[in-house]
């Protein structure tokens, strides 16, 4: 299994945006085959930092998703509104 924290830190007036763009790139995500759990988490500390939390049953799972049209429209949408880090482990 694949496992991306996906770290995102936005400012207070892309936030909402940013939050709903996310919402809907986990809605869609989820239907994606091999996708085992794709969720949005806010920070209880800090209002600018959001993760995408996602697991992949394998690599073919994960390259089919990135090439999805909900991700690759969604996800540049992200990049503009806040600023993307990601770790990946894989177990």
């Amino acid at each position: 299994m694949i496992r991306l924290n996906v770290f995102i830190r936005t400012t207070e007036s892309n936030r909402e945006e940013l939050i709903a763009t996310a919402k809907e790139l986990v809605a869609a995500s989820l239907k994606d085959e091999g996708c085992v759990a794709y969720d949005l988490f806010e920070s209880a500390t800090r209002r600018d930092v959001l993760m995408i939390c996602e697991t992949w049953s394998d690599a073919k799972a994960l390259a089919a998703h990135s090439q999805a049209a909900h991700f690759t429209t969604l996800v540049p949408r992200i990049q503009q509104l806040g600023e993307m880090k990601t770790e990946k482990f894989i177990f």
